[in-house]
């Protein structure tokens, strides 16, 4: 793939709703890949002929701040925006129109971006849509769309957020604390809240308690899905050496094609939420240790780096995309 695929990123639109992104907050995977393919120079190609791929580089997140009317509910104006650019494009250049949007991809974080994405049905059919939220009850196809990882970058400065203790040393079976919001973690919360030493439930750590060192102290870190399907909790636990136990329905996971998420991570449907401690206690001490070492093994796919790094984050993001562009046939090409 780094020798071959080649990406061009359309240079219309202006900044911050174009080429600009959130850098730090639980958006940040959204401005990390564009300001990195803002800058990147091995995979990315000014001469649109050499393209595989055409990147629209808008930001949902820069969208919501600059466009929509705060309480309004009326996420038309993003939706127009999308759409007029798409339109520009398509009457400048013969790309999109060729392929219908299949070998163009855009990239969103916001819980919004696969709303906005169907302010033109190519782009939400056709083309290759990388988000955070990867819903397959919302129209997500595994086969074509790619699912991001959402990471909740507070500093550039992530290494007192990376490693943690072997198992010996993480007395805590499992451990979750977070808002009372969405469809699954109120189930959570009723069940499991203050009721159990081994399953510390909470919505909010006392006050001098640090969330990460709690993270360290388990075994288990829960990801219940919150408004949406995402949850940043994932990597923060892969970060953490923590093994992720994902609770939640119509979520992929990201990276999947290449990933194999049992060998590192619990899934816990909805369902089976009154049965987690069950569940995890009936991983072994032998398996569970297997478990986190590949934790701390894959870590590497989900590290934000500057600049880039083989097999980081964005080197992963791109790879997804190009296993989907193989898939793609146009007329007179490939």
């Amino acid at each position: 793939m780094e020798k071959l695929f080649k990406v061009y990123v359309y240079e219309e639109g202006e900044p911050p709703v174009f080429h600009d992104g959130p850098c730090r907050s639980i958006y940040s995977s959204e401005g990390r890949f564009i300001f990195a393919m803002e800058m990147e120079n091995r995979m990315r190609t000014r001469d649109p002929e050499l393209a595989h791929v055409f990147f629209l580089p808008f930001s949902v997140v820069k969208m919501v701040k600059m466009i929509y009317e705060p309480n309004s509910h009326d996420m038309e104006p993003l939706r127009r925006t999308l759409s007029d650019y798409i339109d520009v494009l398509s009457t400048k250049y013969p790309y999109w129109n060729r392929s219908l949007g299949a070998d163009h991809f855009m990239l969103s974080c916001h819980d919004w971006g696969p709303y906005v994405s169907s302010a033109d049905g190519h782009l939400f059919s056709n083309s290759i849509r990388v988000l955070c939220n990867a819903n397959t009850s919302e129209g997500f196809n595994p086969s074509k769309d790619v699912s991001l990882p959402e990471i909740n970058l507070r500093t550039d400065i992530v290494d007192n957020q990376v490693g943690g203790p072997s198992a010996s040393r993480r007395p805590i079976l499992a451990f979750f604390a977070g808002g009372d919001h969405g469809p699954v973690r109120p189930l959570l919360l009723r069940h499991w809240k203050g009721k159990d030493a081994d399953v510390q439930v909470s919505e909010y750590l006392p006050r001098g308690v640090s969330y990460i060192n709690v993270m360290r102290r388990s075994k288990f870190c829960l990801c219940p899905s919150g408004y949406e399907v995402a949850s940043p909790r994932v990597v923060e636990a892969i970060y953490l050496e923590c093994v992720p136990v994902v609770i939640g329905d119509d979520y992929v996971l990201p990276f999947s094609d290449v990933l194999n998420w049992p060998a590192f991570s619990v899934r816990v449907a909805v369902a089976d939420i009154p049965n987690l401690k069950t569940i995890l206690a009936a991983v072994s001490p032998r398996q569970y240790i297997r478990m986190q070492r590949r934790v701390r093994t894959v870590r590497r796919h989900f590290m934000v780096n500057g600049p880039p790094r083989r097999f980081d984050v964005f080197h992963m993001i791109l790879h997804s995309i190009w296993l989907r562009r193989l898939n793609v046939r146009l007329h007179g090409q490939d």
